[in-house]
């Protein structure tokens, strides 16, 4: 069994309330869930306005196909995100 973890920093200047970022959020954390069947939270910086982190985890048998879901998981975010991804760091754990 391999395990994955990432951890992705976002910045969302364009966002000016807790209500509009959680809207934001909870469409790409959808998205993410629908498609590619990984477990998303939102991990840190919850009082924020224009500032998110996500924990992304995804489980697979071999290691593989975590990298190639995890390399299409960031492209995702980078393109869907109104904003700017600061980080995104994977673990692999086996």
């Amino acid at each position: 069994m391999n395990v994955a973890l990432c951890v992705i920093q976002i910045h969302l200047p364009a966002v000016g309330s807790l209500k509009e970022k959680r809207q934001v959020l909870r469409s790409l954390k959808d998205r993410l869930r629908g498609h590619y069947n990984v477990s998303v939270a939102e991990i840190d910086h919850q009082d924020l306005w224009q500032r998110a982190t996500l924990g992304i985890v995804g489980i697979a048998a071999a290691r593989l196909p975590l990298e190639q879901t995890f390399s299409s998981i960031q492209g995702e975010v980078e393109r869907k995100v109104p904003g700017e991804v600061l980080s995104c760091e994977v673990e692999y754990l086996t």
